[in-house]
């Protein structure tokens, strides 16, 4: 009856241990399938360059571009005109720079501080910290201000 007991548990054994292994590789499987999905999430819904550019730019540089928005005259100095950009880098639009400014602001100032907001950290915190998203954001921001210049 012992020996009974002893071969029913080993074969129990047998075929039990082989579904466990299946199961657990099949958790596995499924945790890293969802970790994959979780890691290679589209980013968010950025908006567009021109909204960007309203709710972000337009209080200082104005509507247009030209550096005289509603907030303009409370500054230091006069925001500039964004939309000579390319006329005062060689007839070339200096992408990069703009993303770089829009990133990180514009630089140290000699003489106090700057007044341009850094949209860099703002549009992380934003994006819940989606590099992708922010970098969209840049570009969708900079891409319009592009589209803004003077013919």
């Amino acid at each position: 009856m012992t020996s009974r007991r002893a071969v029913l548990f080993l074969v129990s054994l047998f075929l039990v241990c082989p579904a466990a292994t299946r199961n657990s590789h099949a958790a596995q499987s499924i945790e890293a399938t969802h970790q994959t999905q979780i890691t290679q999430l589209p980013p968010t819904y950025v908006p567009p360059g021109k909204q960007i550019y309203k709710e972000y730019c337009a209080a200082c540089h104005g509507s247009d571009g030209k550096g005289r928005g509603p907030a303009a005259s409370s500054l230091s100095r006069q925001p500039p005109d964004l939309t000579t950009l390319a006329k005062r880098h060689g007839g070339n639009f200096p992408g990069e720079y703009v993303k770089g400014v829009l990133r990180f602001g514009p630089g140290l100032s000699a003489h106090g501080a700057l007044e341009m907001p850094v949209w860099g950290p703002l549009f992380q915190y934003l994006e819940n910290y989606n590099e992708a998203a922010v970098r969209q954001r840049i570009k969708n921001l900079s891409d319009f201000l592009e589209s803004m210049q003077e013919r």
